[in-house]
């Protein structure tokens, strides 16, 4: 059996915002999913529900979901954080629009910036998770959609293509509902955009940065190393 080393793929995983036009064969969308499927899920409830959304339905869903933008029509989620929290996300902000040259107060490219996002990033296809509506309150559950999520991500860098897990994308549920044919008793969880990543775009040279172990991370019971 041939063995990877998993550590890399996990160092090596980020964000991409910059796809490739490249369409991505049917076929490797479902090796990944196959072997990503495998996640762990409380007492095997395997509540995850997927939808890979390409051509025509995709660029249908991009369409609307930027009517939808213009509109100022209410998105189903917003990211209203506090503390360290907050100042991650600025952090992050900051060195994408260093990257892109956006300057705070150019709000032509700000807005053009935001509108990547409901796009998907431009990627040639989406992958959109989904769990019934009767687990939409259950806390494992999106656990355990935080846990095939990570498999995919790091199934695709296996087979060189770039992913970036996407909420803005799915912030209008109603266009993802029609033209990805989800029906109303699921409840739109997350879209992973995938393609092939475009490496001369500057965003995608972004490294985020994580904490220090030792500010996160506390032993307990133990004497020396063991």
């Amino acid at each position: 059996m041939e063995y990877f080393n998993i550590e890399d793929f996990i160092r090596n995983r980020k964000s991409i915002r910059g796809f490739k036009s490249d369409l991505i064969s049917r076929d490797i969308i479902k090796k990944i999913l196959d072997a990503a499927i495998w996640a762990p899920s409380a007492i095997n409830t395997q509540p995850w529900e997927i939808n890979v959304v390409t051509g025509d339905a995709l660029n249908n869903i991009k369409r609307d979901n930027l009517k939808k933008l213009a509109q100022g029509t209410k998105q189903s989620t917003h990211n209203n954080f506090e503390g360290i929290f907050r100042e991650r996300q600025i952090i992050l902000a900051k060195q994408i629009f260093t990257l892109m040259d956006i300057k705070r107060e150019d709000k032509e490219k700000n807005a053009e910036w935001t509108k990547r996002g409901f796009c998907f990033f431009d990627a040639p296809a989406v992958i959109i998770i989904s769990i019934d509506n009767s687990l939409k309150d259950k806390q494992w559950s999106l656990f355990d959609i935080g846990l095939i999520t990570q498999n995919i991500c790091l199934l695709a860098l296996y087979y060189d293509l770039g992913t970036c897990i996407d909420a803005q994308g799915i912030c209008f549920p109603e266009v993802i509902r029609e033209h990805a044919r989800i029906p109303g008793n699921k409840e739109i969880i997350i879209g992973i955009a995938i393609g092939y990543p475009d490496w001369d775009f500057p965003a995608n040279s972004l490294r985020s940065q994580r904490e220090k172990l030792e500010n996160i991370v506390s032993w307990t019971g133990w004497k020396n190393n063991y």
